[in-house]
């Protein structure tokens, strides 16, 4: 069975590469002196705008909030939903570990305006730790590790709650892709806002990409098809403790792809300690694993979410092309007021 595992996964790799899902990631962030025009990083975030009821709906929690353990707060990818994202890693693991976390449900399978994805993960954070009494943790792949800094860096008072970001994730956008610019065509907004030069991504690298009292950890592979140049991912400027891990550094064999560093690649797993990641915490034994902990391939459901994930995958490469029913448009959404100093 775990042979079939890996063909599956390595399938739906192969679809997903044959779509176009190839982003040529961006260059470094915009220096500070650049930002004067975004706000400061001490300004109050904003009302958010988003119906609390909406905000509400969209998180889903599981779990002992009395707990030890730290608490989680898992924030999907594009194009997919929590279920199909982490249903059969992070969340079996969580729970098998009698750890209370919860999910975030963004609208439009989470390719519509990061900028309301950032809301809900503002509301989700402020919520677990209301629930539990304590910092947590954020983990998130591909969007879903980058989207959760847009929240921190706009919302400060969501700063002190949040003691780990966890990515395995783009930081910095992407230099192409398919069918979007420079000419208007049609594609979902977060495909549009993670391109690079856009300015969503000036906005959220703007002054500083860390804030100090939170660990932020970026695991990701130098055999990503997605992220390209692989390093791109890495973080490196604010006072944040950081930790930029390739799984190569901890095993030199590690074959994992974008996807499979986000689901089941057992050294992203292994990395995943409280505080900055530490290669050398890791033993080595996990280079010879070929799941995480709690991925069954006996279960149907190893199966079927990866395979439910296809048409989103399709819609975020193809333009024109919406299987999920989520929005198209033809330029990058503008920017909030709150994102710039003078306002809009």
């Amino acid at each position: 069975m775990i042979v079939v595992i890996g063909m599956i996964s390595r399938w739906v790799h192969n679809v997903v590469f044959s779509l176009g899902i190839v982003l040529l990631l961006g260059l470094v962030p915009v220096p500070a002196q650049a930002d004067s025009g975004f706000a400061p990083v001490d300004r109050p975030g904003p009302q958010l705008s988003v119906p609390p009821e909406q905000l509400q709906a969209a998180l889903s929690c599981h779990g002992d909030p009395g707990g030890d353990l730290q608490p989680v707060l898992l924030s999907p990818a594009t194009s997919v939903t929590p279920e199909q994202n982490y249903s059969w890693t992070y969340a079996k693991a969580f729970t098998a570990q009698d750890r209370f976390w919860c999910s975030v449900t963004m609208p439009d399978h989470t390719m519509g305006d990061i900028q309301v994805a950032g809301e809900h993960l503002v509301h989700s954070i402020r919520e677990v730790h209301r629930l539990t009494g304590q910092r947590i943790a954020v983990l998130g792949h591909s969007q879903g590790g980058m989207s959760m800094r847009w929240a921190l860096r706009f919302w400060p008072d969501v700063r002190p709650v949040v003691d780990d970001v966890i990515g395995m994730a783009p930081n910095h956008g992407t230099e192409a892709m398919p069918g979007c610019g420079p000419s208007p065509t049609s594609c979902e907004p977060a495909v549009w806002q993670q391109q690079a030069d856009t300015e969503f991504m000036r906005a959220l690298n703007s002054r500083t990409e860390t804030f100090p009292g939170i660990s932020y950890t970026v695991v990701y592979t130098r055999h990503d098809e997605v992220v390209t140049p692989p390093e791109s991912a890495e973080l490196h400027t604010g006072d944040g403790l950081i930790s930029n891990v390739a799984t190569q550094d901890v095993c030199a064999t590690n074959t994992s792809t974008h996807l499979l560093v986000g689901t089941i690649d057992p050294v992203t797993y292994a990395l995943e300690h409280p505080g900055p990641a530490d290669p050398a915490r890791v033993d080595t034994s996990v280079c010879g694993q070929p799941l995480m902990p709690h991925v069954d391939p006996a279960s149907v459901n190893t199966y079927l979410q990866p395979l439910s994930a296809l048409p989103g995958l399709a819609s975020t490469a193809l333009p024109g092309v919406n299987l999920v029913g989520a929005p198209s448009v033809d330029r990058e959404p503008q920017l909030r007021c709150y994102v710039y100093a003078a306002g809009c």
